[in-house]
């Protein structure tokens, strides 16, 4: 019988100058890899992992109101860190008078850089009975959207075989300054309409996947003003780490895969995502 194959132990991408990860969620990392620590310690070890692989910025963000609360705590513990507020669209039923007053004093805190991650999720419908109806989620994901233009704050959109009633939503609601489509990871279709009205796509470590050719198709077809990458760790670890835990430090490697499907060296990619992070978030360089 032969033995089963382990697999390698995941460690940080080769350091790539200057990254930025669009989209983490720090405080779920932290949990689930630095149980023993304090928040504090667990952010700043993290950032200096990432830091060593070349990352200038991570944007981190919660999915109810008490995570997307540590993120902004995040955003004030570190110079590097950014947070992006919302309530999951699997949440939405707790987007109560309450939690609405306080997503707007935080969408006006300066280390609020986006709107998110707020939109629809038709996945978890009938499978967990705590997710719920459609309508419900896009009565959230509308009010997310007014929050978003009135505080001039990117859009950061979480959509989960929701492709064309997101679009839908999208077509007839307000149009913030900036819309980012995160974990981009729907048909080719869908990349190339959002991509022609204007929309941002950010790339995870899925389409580092073998079998995801369309998620690459549509990074090499996006404009250079129209690209981010990300790692939604603990989630959707690249290859050649892919089912372990994830981390910022980790996003280098999915910037590599995509660089070279764009035809781009490493260090012109991660230049070109970086500055798209910067200006989309309205962070100085």
């Amino acid at each position: 019988m032969s033995k089963k194959k382990s697999r390698p132990t995941a460690v940080p991408a080769p350091e790539l100058r200057p990254l930025f990860d669009a989209h983490t969620h720090l405080y779920s990392t932290v949990n689930k890899s630095l149980r023993d620590s304090s928040y504090a310690e667990g952010i700043a070890h993290l950032m200096d992992r990432a830091q060593g692989a070349g990352l200038v910025g991570v944007c981190t963000v919660g999915d109810g109101l008490e995570e997307t609360e540590r993120a902004l705590e995040a955003a004030h513990l570190h110079p590097n860190v950014w947070a992006a507020c919302a309530i999951h669209p699997t949440r939405a039923h707790e987007l109560d008078a309450s939690a609405r007053a306080r997503l707007k004093e935080m969408a006006a805190d300066p280390r609020c850089v986006a709107i998110g991650e707020t939109g629809l999720d038709t996945y978890w419908i009938g499978k967990d009975e705590d997710t719920p109806a459609l309508e419900v989620q896009e009565e959230a994901f509308r009010w997310h959207i007014d929050l978003s233009v009135a505080s001039g704050k990117a859009l950061m959109i979480h959509n989960r075989e929701a492709d064309d009633e997101l679009l839908r939503v999208l077509a007839d609601a307000p149009r913030p300054e900036t819309v980012i489509l995160h974990c981009f990871s729907s048909p080719l279709d869908v990349a190339k309409e959002a991509l022609d009205r204007g929309y941002v796509l950010s790339f995870a470590g899925n389409s580092t996947f073998k079998r995801n050719e369309e998620l690459r198709e549509a990074a090499r077809i996006a404009p250079a003003e129209q690209i981010l990458v990300e790692t939604d760790a603990p989630y959707m670890t690249p290859e050649p780490f892919r089912g372990q835990r994830n981390e910022p430090s980790f996003v280098g490697y999915t910037a590599r895969v995509l660089a070279d499907v764009r035809g781009q060296s490493a260090e012109e990619f991660a230049e070109m995502v970086t500055t798209n992070a910067h200006r989309v978030y309205g962070i100085g360089a």
